[in-house]
């Protein structure tokens, strides 16, 4: 039967969520995307002409009780036109002011490294021997949580080292938006071939608002969100994207993004219902 499509290959996913950010994603992560998605919308336009294709952040945030507090650090590397330094780190600083400021989070203190190393002007594909699978943690929540350590990119959603990865984001986005915790991480495992998934677990790091039990026995039911490939793969419409692709997800990373089905937050009155709480009221 059609539902009973085994699992493309064995290992274990993770998903994460918290609310850090309105996105639902850890802070230094999403930071860095909004980074580097604004110095390409200038490099596009042409406002920084020499700017050019190949660029990364890092956004370093200090938290306290699991909130963001301050950015320690930014850095950015990016491949430009043989250009003076002095005038890159000029510029992007200042961009980086503008995407960074409304946060509220930087400081007098707050570290700049702009192109550190000095020139970048190869980069790329000349640069560097293939990056597909070499940047695992920046496809996902930039360190924070765990990973399985399977790639996402240049496989179909049959491989649930892709697919399984956004339903398990996508059941602990919901758990997060639901009210149930903080934070939350689920980890699912499976075997080649079988369907049914060997194990689910959840973690909320202590944050839960119910017993963390009757979360993990919800999700373990598989009538909210069925981990099943064939399920899943339908529930996201993972063969068949509409108003998104998969070309999306190959820069500014795999999660926090609304346009994706993964990001959808339409099961929390379910999940609230199933683990005991009251629906949620709407703000007039």
């Amino acid at each position: 039967r059609p539902e009973d499509q085994g699992a493309g290959d064995q290992g274990m996913m993770f998903g994460y969520a918290s609310r850090a950010t309105p996105e639902l994603m850890p802070a230094p992560i999403i930071l860095s995307h909004r980074l580097l998605e604004r110095c390409a919308a200038l490099r596009k336009s042409g406002e920084i002409a020499y700017l050019e294709p190949d660029s990364k952040a890092q956004v370093s945030v200090l938290h306290e009780n699991g909130n963001p507090i301050a950015i320690t650090t930014v850095v950015i590397s990016h491949q430009t036109a043989d250009v003076p330094l002095k005038r890159i780190q000029k510029d992007l600083k200042e961009v980086a002011i503008e995407v960074l400021r409304p946060t509220g989070l930087l400081t007098n203190t707050t570290e700049w490294y702009i192109n550190p190393t000095g020139r970048f002007v190869i980069g790329g594909p000349q640069g560097d021997s293939g990056v597909t699978g070499r940047k695992i943690i920046v496809d996902t929540y930039g360190g924070v949580g765990s990973h399985g350590g399977g790639a996402f990119s240049g496989k179909d959603p049959s491989k649930v080292d892709r697919s399984a990865a956004y339903y398990a984001r996508y059941a602990a986005k919901n758990i997060v938006a639901a009210g149930l915790a903080e934070k939350c991480e689920i980890q699912v495992a499976y075997a080649i071939g079988v369907a049914k998934p060997l194990s689910i677990n959840i973690s909320t790091y202590g944050t839960a608002t119910v017993d963390e039990a009757i979360i993990a026995q919800v999700l373990a039911a598989g009538e909210i969100f069925d981990f099943r490939p064939a399920a899943l793969i339908q529930d996201l419409g993972l063969t068949a994207p509409k108003g998104w692709s998969y070309r999306q997800t190959a820069s500014y990373g795999h999660f926090g993004r609304k346009q994706f089905p993964w990001e959808r937050t339409d099961r929390v009155e379910v999940l609230r219902e199933a683990c005991g709480l009251a629906r949620k009221t709407k703000k007039r």
